[in-house]
């Protein structure tokens, strides 16, 4: 599978993440109500988020999104696979600027990034902290299913238990992901 698309969508742009996204991406994420409710709600602090920025090239699965409307990066996503069972690849690492939270971007991105894994994997996969009830809420909105395994994750705040969320090709061809995956632009 390729994990640096380019894809497309009316409300949201992916492409691959290089080095010199480093300024724009870190102003969005300077943003401490980014983070508010996440557990590494210390993201926002340059020498944490630079961590998570450079293991995010390194992954070789990061990707830019940036509005269509006025080309500003607003925020990050990746796919992974080195937590994955089987058959499936991990949606995860996503953040978006606030100015486009309660719409539906974060909503496309994901069924962008869902479409295109699952032209290769049978099931995509999310982990999302067990307190983090806002990403949970929205990952539950877009027809994810809770698992009943869990892992344990050494974060910039300490150790902090994930649950884990699926979607598989017929789930996504039956929920609210795939309307949004036919109006894809590329």
């Amino acid at each position: 599978m390729d994990r640096q698309p380019t894809l497309a969508h009316p409300l949201v742009e992916l492409r691959p993440a290089t080095a010199a996204d480093w300024p724009a991406l870190s102003a969005v994420a300077s943003d401490p109500g980014i983070w508010a409710g996440h557990p590494a709600n210390d993201r926002w602090q340059e020498p944490v988020f630079r961590g998570f920025f450079d293991d995010g090239l390194a992954s070789g699965g990061m990707l830019v999104a940036s509005d269509p409307a006025t080309g500003a990066i607003i925020g990050s996503s990746r796919f992974d696979s080195g937590r994955c069972d089987p058959g499936e690849i991990e949606i995860g690492w996503t953040f978006l600027a606030r100015s486009h939270w309660g719409g539906r971007t974060n909503t496309a991105m994901k069924a962008l990034m869902v479409g295109h894994a699952l032209a290769d994997s049978a099931r995509v996969m999310f982990m999302i902290g067990e307190t983090n009830i806002r990403s949970r809420t929205a990952i539950e909105r877009i027809g994810a299913t809770l698992t009943p395994r869990s892992m344990k994750v050494e974060l910039s705040t300490g150790p902090i238990v994930h649950v884990i969320y699926t979607i598989d090709r017929p789930g996504f061809a039956a929920g609210p992901l795939a309307q949004l995956w036919a109006q894809r632009l590329s």
